[in-house]
């Protein structure tokens, strides 16, 4: 009798893990069905559920940190004003950049981000950094869009373009290399920025990307920084800051940055991409050649420092006066002065105002630094 409760027992789970089985089989089968006849239309539904959900995030952002000030446009729109992105200004590592018109008439420049999860937050960070400012050294955004995976940024137009193609001209006969004296001004103007960035804002802006390809100039050649998608926010008081990530170009990447044992990350480390970019303005050249295996942005700075010891001409295809000279010797002896190994030997930017303008007596050169940055990039920028 137990043999039979038994096996009546076995057979009646059976019965029921089968039943159980195709209740579920029959429920997968209706969904599958129910997903090919809608298919599109639930995607879709979905990817608007997320869309809405990460505007109203980015919008909510926005309201909090006052981003909202600078003008909303819809994606329509920046497609209207940049003539179906038909005149292209410039490609970087987050996206392309177009020229574009208000509907005033006014030239702008509007750069289109990669949809990616990183580049959503570049465009918050640039947003976010860009509109605390104000200042003639540092570039205006005027407008931002966000749809989705769409987004752009609205800047003013500048006419002359990015530093880095004329000082990497190499003999051009479409673009003229810039005087000793335009130089000196971009020097002093960059300068300028980076110490209003530094100190004149109620929060301090630490860039993180200083570099010739990120500097932009007006028709006068006034210069203005661009590009703030690595910048970092932090409190005037806090002299180091704490990152969880790498981030700056090869060539100009302080030590410290990708190297702890060198000190804290702070302001200083954009010092250092300054001195970095200085002394490429004064030699003419990058200083690194990421295609040849031979050379290394480390003998750059000896290159230079080199030729400053001993008298050589700062800049190798070039005859100079003696005016001339004299500006090329004091951007070199800044510049290295700012790209010390250890970021307590560097000056501040309000230093490096002060030495771009103080006679020549004045200035000391610096010891020879130890190092250079990594020759490999921190981040694809």
């Amino acid at each position: 009798s137990q043999l039979i409760v038994a096996g009546s027992l076995n057979l009646k789970r059976k019965l029921i893990f089968g039943v159980v089985g195709g209740v579920v089989i029959v429920a997968l089968l209706m969904c599958i069905t129910i997903c090919y006849i809608r298919g599109k239309s639930s995607i879709q539904q979905v990817k608007l559920w997320f869309k809405t959900k990460n505007d109203k995030n980015i919008e909510a952002f926005f309201k909090e940190h006052g981003a909202l000030t600078q003008k909303k446009y819809k994606f329509s729109e920046i497609k209207k004003m940049t003539n179906s992105f038909k005149v292209k200004l410039g490609q970087g590592g987050f996206g392309v950049v177009y020229k574009g018109n208000l509907l005033n008439g006014c030239p702008v420049a509007v750069k289109i981000l990669n949809a990616t999860k990183r580049n959503d937050e570049e465009f918050i960070n640039e947003v976010a950094s860009i509109t605390r400012t104000s200042h003639v050294n540092v570039v205006t955004l005027l407008g931002f869009c966000f749809e989705g995976s769409k987004k752009a940024l609205v800047y003013e137009f500048m006419s002359n373009g990015s530093l880095d193609k004329f000082i990497y001209n190499k003999g051009s006969e479409t673009i003229e290399s810039l005087s000793w004296d335009n130089l000196h001004h971009v020097a002093k103007g960059i300068a300028r920025g980076l110490e209003y960035l530094h100190r004149g804002c109620t929060t301090r802006i630490l860039h993180f990307d200083i570099k010739p390809h990120n500097i932009l100039l007006d028709e006068n050649f006034n210069p203005k920084i661009s590009d703030f998608g690595l910048a970092k926010l932090c409190l005037r008081k806090e002299s180091i800051i704490s990152m969880s990530d790498q981030r700056g170009t090869m060539g100009y990447v302080a030590p410290e940055v990708w190297n702890r044992h060198f000190g804290g990350v702070s302001h200083k480390s954009d010092v250092y991409s300054y001195g970095m970019m200085l002394l490429e303005m004064v030699g003419g050249r990058k200083n690194i050649n990421a295609d040849a295996s031979h050379t290394s942005e480390i003998y750059f700075p000896h290159w230079v420092y080199s030729r400053l010891e001993f008298g050589s001409d700062l800049r190798p295809n070039g005859v100079m006066d003696t005016k001339e000279d004299e500006i090329a010797r004091r951007m070199t002896i800044v510049g290295m002065w700012c790209i010390q190994t250890f970021p307590n030997d560097r000056p501040t930017m309000s230093k490096v105002v002060e030495m771009l303008e103080v006679s020549m007596n004045s200035l000391q050169i610096p010891p020879k630094p130890l190092l250079s940055s990594p020759t490999r990039s921190i981040s694809e920028s």
